[in-house]
This record gives C-alpha cells, structure tokens and sequence, in this order.
C-alpha cells in the first residue's frame, strides 16, 4: 500500500470523496504537520498549533496511481486560494500535499505543474514531506457517513460512487 495525506479544507468532504474512488483502500482523518504533539480539534481551530485539517489515504497502486490521486485532488480544491476553502476560513484549511516518500515529489510536482496552467494566479497549496500527523477524535472519522446532511464545501455529486 502506498500512502499520502492531502489537507483540502474541511476534512469531512475530502474522506468521504476518496473513500468513492477504486484504489482507496482505507482514510482517515486528522491533523497534518503542525507545531504541538496530540492536538485537540478545540486547539486546532484556534489557529495556533500549526495543523492543517488532513485526510491520510492508503491506497493500492496497482489499482490506483499517485497521479490520479492528485487529478482527483485538484478536483475538489481552489489550490489558489490561502487558508481557506468554501465557507471554511483558517490556518487549518490550507490546501497542502504532504508525502511519505520522496520518490512521490517529482510525480507531485509535476501535478502541480500542469494544473497551474489551468489558473492565472500562483497556487499556493503547500508541497511538504509529512513532519507529523495525529489521528481527529472519533466523531470526526468517516463523518459524513454518520451524518448525511452534515456540512460540506465539496458538492455533493462527487461524493457518491
């Protein structure tokens, strides 16, 4: 399996989308390359510690490659945009990549790369290895499935196989 954790705003929306492509073999959400160790959603809403709101995906790379991985990413985020996504606004919905092998940055970049020809301001989605990731307290994982109507900036459409 390989694996790669994607921060794209709320996390709710961004698991529950992976979780509908083949390949994904099992996400889970948490908090992403932050300053403090076993923050508290509480902690990360204030801003100070440093997370981004992520989404850690294991996936089958015979099924599934990194690229199209990424192609889905670029998809449900506006890599434009800082510190926000939707009607979610803080330091905790950036857009960022953050990887576990090295070999992946080249094939990240270069993602990057061909979808920056799609918008005419700089995409400020962080590349970053990942320093660190904590697992969101329980009622945070697989959310939207606990609860079909709870918020999302992702539309809907894409949420369904």
């Amino acid at each position: 399996m390989k694996k790669i954790v994607l921060a794209g705003g709320c996390f709710w929306g961004v698991e529950a989308y992976f979780n509908t492509i083949e390949g994904v073999m099992d996400t889970k959400v948490g908090y992403a390359n932050g300053n403090t160790e076993n923050p508290t959603y509480e902690e990360v809403c204030k801003n100070k510690t440093g997370f981004a709101e992520a989404c850690y995906i294991e996936y089958d790379e015979n099924t599934i490659t990194l690229q199209k991985i990424l192609d889905a990413y670029w998809k449900i985020v506006d890599p434009t945009i800082k510190n926000r996504q939707g009607n979610d606004i803080g330091t905790q919905y950036r857009t960022g990549i953050y990887y576990l092998d090295e070999e992946d940055l080249k094939i990240i970049l270069k993602s990057k790369d061909m979808e920056q020809e799609k918008y005419d301001r700089p995409i400020v989605t962080e590349i970053e290895p990942l320093r660190n990731f904590y697992d969101a307290e329980e009622y945070h994982q697989k959310y939207l499935d606990k609860n079909p109507n709870g918020y999302c900036h992702i539309p809907r459409e894409l949420l369904k196989r």
